[in-house]
């Protein structure tokens, strides 16, 4: 043998995958040659078993057992080639039982042995024939635990009825009667139930990731609705903090003014009565010096020019009227207290409109629901009265003879929002319905009929269509109506979008079935009402404050 293992070449030994010298070897039913490690390595990455070399491919993963032939002349070539592929025992691997200074990695263990060999300490139970019937395996820690310890055999049986382990003397003697089968059945059932668990595990794990996701994005939503809750809230505080400031401006400026003008009618009076008392003075020493004289004549000529009253104004009955500052402070504060209630509501309305508008969804009209006469715009967001009708097949879905359509879209849970352009228009009607409602014949629109709507007639008639119409009041034209349903808390809302107004509230419903946007533009009117009704994209700056 030794002087055929000279002939030999290191290619013929090499194994087609790893590229190095064969490591128990194992033979294919097509005859090529692989590490035994190499191939199951192979075989598990791959969907089917097939051969590297010639690709035939089995019809399942085989018992490959090691060519003891092929290991042996390739165990010689290392040897004489210098070669060895035993490695140090790392931590984690199976020690060599055999090395005693430097402990090599163990390559298989004997069953019969009990104990593991590295490749050098391997050579005598690939070669002695004594030895050659012995039972290996991988290498494995504890061999001692791998055998009966009742008949010192190894376990090789798996006792169903006690559920353990055991050898082949075991059913026999000891488990008679018992279901027994090989230990190799009960690993494959095993690792089959493993691998069905750990499926499971895997899937809970990717549930808890997703649930994490979830936790996350509901964290991000909450922090996007608490910075825009603040935003309005700093909104809100900063417009009431200007009325504010504009009351206090507006109360001292006319406390000023009115001071201003007393003040400015006080010197008035005090200008006068200086004035008098000046000419009083002047006359008093005009009178003093004559009275002095001692010509006769001269006295008596100027007396009479001298004794002439002095024109002055009688004082006794004027009096300044002082302003009276009591009660200014509360009639202003109960000003402030009206105009702040306004204020606060509309502001308020406002909030209500940025939270409803965060529920905005994407609506298009359904073409198969409008009126015959209705005309619909290409990308279904526009609709006008066309005075003339369309060819159309009057099916079940379609309004006849109500100038009305319906929105693609329906919602029967959570929150939405839409808004719809009805600038220049004098007729309109907007809302949502119930999608079993009559779409033939004249139906009043009312919650008792399944409509929830609000509608403006001959151009300045607005109302709630609560089974009569019940008048509104709007402080300005609405150029834009919003809409916003709670579908489980039964309530529908219309907002003057650009004034933040609520314009009315149906609260206090339970829907029970699918809801639809309802559109209505109204008749044209010969074209006083020609302007279409256009869902509009959602803008939070569309709103005023």
């Amino acid at each position: 043998m030794s002087a055929a293992s000279c002939l030999l070449t290191e290619d013929q030994l090499l194994c087609g995958i790893c590229l190095d010298v064969f490591n128990h070897p194992v033979t294919l039913p097509c005859g090529h040659n692989f590490c035994k490690k190499c191939i199951m390595q192979h075989w598990d990455s791959s969907t089917n078993c097939q051969c590297p070399s010639c690709k035939e491919s089995f019809y399942k993963k085989l018992d490959l057992r090691v060519n003891t032939f092929i290991s042996e002349m390739a165990t010689q070539f290392r040897q004489s080639a210098g070669r060895s592929s035993c490695q140090v025992a790392k931590s984690g691997d199976v020690p060599c039982d055999v090395c005693t200074d430097t402990k090599m990695k163990a390559v298989r263990s004997c069953l019969v042995c009990l104990a593991s060999y590295c490749e050098t300490h391997l050579e005598p139970h690939l070669t002695a024939s004594r030895l050659k019937k012995h039972q290996l395996t991988d290498p494995v820690e504890n061999l001692e635990g791998r055998m009966c310890t009742i008949h010192d055999k190894p376990l090789e049986l798996f006792c169903k009825t006690d559920q353990t382990c055991v050898c082949m003397l075991c059913p026999v003697l000891d488990h008679k009667s018992h279901e027994v089968v090989p230990l190799k059945a009960q690993f494959e059932k095993k690792r089959a139930e493993l691998g069905r668990r750990e499926n499971e595990i895997h899937r809970m794990i990717q549930d808890r990731r997703l649930k994490i996701l979830d936790i996350k994005h509901s964290l991000k939503l909450s922090k996007e609705a608490a910075e825009r809750e603040m935003a309005d809230g700093v909104q809100v505080f900063t417009t009431l903090m200007e009325s504010l400031q504009r009351a206090q401006a507006d109360l001292i400026g006319m406390i000023e003014e009115k001071q201003e003008e007393t003040e400015k009618e006080v010197r008035s009076v005090i200008r006068e009565l200086e004035q008098e008392i000046s000419e009083l003075i002047k006359k008093r020493a005009e009178l003093e010096q004559l009275s002095r004289s001692k010509d006769h004549l001269h006295l008596i000529q100027n007396f009479a020019s001298l004794d002439a009253s002095v024109r002055t104004k009688d004082w006794t009955e004027v009096n300044v009227d002082l302003p009276s500052y009591e009660g200014t402070v509360k009639t202003a504060v109960d000003q402030l207290e009206e105009t702040l209630g306004k204020e606060i509501k509309k502001l308020l309305h406002v909030a209500e409109l940025h939270r409803a508008q965060q529920f905005a969804v994407d609506l298009t009209l359904d073409p198969n629901t409008a009126h015959a006469a209705l005309v619909l715009s290409d990308d279904g967001k526009q609709v006008h009265h066309g005075v003339k009708k369309k060819n159309l097949k009057d099916t079940s879905k379609r309004f006849n003879p109500s100038c009305c359509v319906l929105a693609e879209q329906s919602f029967s849970s959570g929150k939405f929002y839409f808004e719809a352009e009805v600038k220049d228009k004098t007729r309109w009607t907007l809302g949502v319905a119930n999608e079993s409602i009559k779409r033939k014949g004249i139906i009043p629109l009312c919650p008792d009929n399944g409509h929830w709507t609000v509608w403006l007639k001959n151009g300045e008639e607005y109302a709630a269509l609560v089974g009569s119409p019940l008048p509104l009041t709007v402080n300005s034209k609405p150029e834009k109506v919003g809409v916003f349903v709670d579908y489980d808390e039964g309530l529908v809302s219309f907002y003057d979008v650009n004034a933040g107004d609520l314009l009315y509230t149906f609260a206090g419903f339970s829907f029970t079935e699918k809801l639809y946007p309802f559109f209505s533009p109204g008749l044209n009117d010969d074209g006083i009402n020609s302007a279409p009704v256009i869902i509009s994209k959602v803008n939070h700056t569309d709103v005023l404050i």
